[in-house]
């Protein structure tokens, strides 16, 4: 990583929960409606001293979509499986700054199953925080989740972090 990434990150950060929202969309009915959600319990971290540099963990009972009978089906073993499965995990394995977006590669584990995943987070330094909005596609089918009423349910979700980093001193 450059110069500049050592300024714009030095020192640990973590994703403030207050002024932050996880979210996902799947499409639905074959794409023709999307579900879309977010969780509400999540810790993040940002520290490019340790490994891995980028960590995000998600309580998956925190889910919310706004519907309770499609909320419950969401955390039974259909999807995320969150009695048997209480955490769901990114981690970084390698990152790379290009301008305002940091190029991220890592692994999502979820459902006692892992796939590589890559994303593009924008950043920029906002006083003492640093704002972030990162995205990325991830195929639900090969974590496991692959119920479908008649097939109608695309194979990849969206996944959407936006918000603030401060510093955790």
């Amino acid at each position: 990583m450059s110069n500049r990434s050592d300024e714009l990150f030095a020192g640990p950060w973590r994703l403030d929960p207050q002024r932050s929202r996880v979210e996902f969309r799947t499409g639905h009915f074959w794409g023709l409606l999307t579900v879309k959600g977010h969780f509400g319990s999540y810790e993040g971290r940002l520290d490019l001293g340790r490994e891995p540099a980028i960590e995000l963990e998600i309580d998956p009972a925190s889910l919310h979509t706004g519907n309770r009978k499609r909320d419950e089906h969401l955390r039974s073993a259909d999807f995320f499986d969150v009695e048997n499965h209480p955490l769901v995990r990114f981690a970084s394995e390698s990152i790379v700054l290009e301008g305002d977006t940091l190029k991220v590669s890592g692994h999502l584990f979820a459902r006692g199953r892992s796939i590589p995943l890559g994303l593009d987070a924008r950043v920029r330094r906002v006083g003492d925080e640093v704002e972030i909005e990162a995205a990325t596609s991830a195929p639900h089918r090969e974590l496991g989740m692959t119920w479908s009423p008649l097939k109608m349910i695309p194979s990849e979700s969206q996944l959407l972090v936006r918000g603030e980093l401060t510093a955790a001193g």
